[in-house]
């Protein structure tokens, strides 16, 4: 039960810090986010580079969905327009899965004690950096006691017959990481948690990669609460973004074995080569979508939205009718 609680203590830890890293990047640059979020969104392919690049900032695909969702419910972006960018930001949230791959235990004490003299300064910009070098601090002091953890939890009877399940069902293990992630609502967490498992030996890469992808389903939970109450507009956003990686990761998922030996290839640890996985799955899954985002946008309409989707098709049909088109 001690180990239990040091986990808990430690993914407590980790969410702190990915928060603060989060809010504290905010604080430094969230008027031109939102400039960006609202004004480069003319195409689908400007809405990707955009959500990758904003994502990558904000460390949380989470935190960008819920602010599009929020200019989406203010009418200052449209429904397709933020498709792009949700696409986007599939990819912007591997650049910090990325990050944590880093070997800088080293650095961890000195990244907290320069974070905190920072914190002590009344200018927002050294205060807000200081945030977000002891959350990176926390955040690597995490991992750090993820990969510790791993071992004497798999020993753990319970913990070693879920891991079995999982080993021996991949749908499972997507279930679980689509479980795990809705509940601490972290897909960054999730995937660092799978990272500490298998660098430690206590859990397959298949496996990992498995719940990896569950994870960026659990990942949307936070965007379709954010939509509920926001409007039209804003609800079917959130279903594009929930639908959009239920659908990647069902395209994806017979492939796993394939992006197992792929990641194997590209790196020596294991959880490096997780960390690519995720990658290759994010930008493949959202390059493939982008050229659909139309069609995508209307097959949305029609599902969750048939009244304004037959109201669109009927005007469509008359607009063909006055052309002397054959409907």
């Amino acid at each position: 039960m001690f180990q239990i609680f040091l986990f808990i203590l430690t993914l407590g830890v980790f969410l702190t810090g990915m928060y603060l890293v989060r809010n504290g990047l905010f604080k430094l640059s969230a008027d031109r986010l939102k400039n960006w979020l609202k004004t480069l969104t003319d195409a689908p392919w400007k809405g990707l580079l955009l959500g990758t690049v904003v994502t990558a900032i904000l460390q949380s695909s989470s935190a960008v969905s819920i602010i599009v969702i929020g200019l989406v419910a203010g009418g200052m972006l449209t429904f397709s327009q933020s498709i792009g960018i949700i696409l986007g930001a599939n990819i912007g949230t591997t650049v910090t899965t990325e990050i944590i791959t880093l070997e800088i235990n080293s650095l961890i004490i000195p990244m907290a004690i320069i974070g905190g003299v920072l914190l002590l300064f009344k200018k927002d910009n050294f205060r807000f950096t200081g945030m977000v070098l002891v959350g990176l601090s926390a955040v690597f002091g995490a991992m750090w006691g993820f990969k510790t953890l791993a071992a004497p939890l798999k020993e753990m009877e319970y913990v070693h017959q879920l891991f079995l399940s999982l080993d021996n069902n991949l749908f499972y293990a997507v279930i679980f990481g689509a479980i795990v992630t809705a509940v601490i609502q972290s897909s960054t967490a999730t995937t660092g948690i799978m990272m500490g498992f298998i660098a430690a030996g206590s859990l397959n890469l298949d496996t990992a990669v498995a719940v990896v992808l569950g994870a960026n389903i659990g990942t949307c939970v936070d965007a379709w609460l954010a939509s509920i109450g926001s409007g039209r507009e804003a609800r079917l956003t959130a279903w594009s973004h929930i639908w959009l990686n239920v659908l990647g990761v069902l395209l994806f998922f017979p492939f796993i074995g394939l992006l197992s030996d792929l990641g194997a290839h590209l790196a020596e640890r294991p959880d490096v080569q997780l960390a690519h996985i995720s990658v290759i799955f994010n930008v493949l899954s959202s390059l493939i979508a982008l050229p659909f985002v139309n069609k995508f946008s209307q097959l949305i309409l029609k599902i969750h939205d048939r009244k304004k989707f037959a109201s669109i098709n009927d005007q469509f049909k008359k607009h063909l009718q006055s052309k002397g088109g054959v409907f």
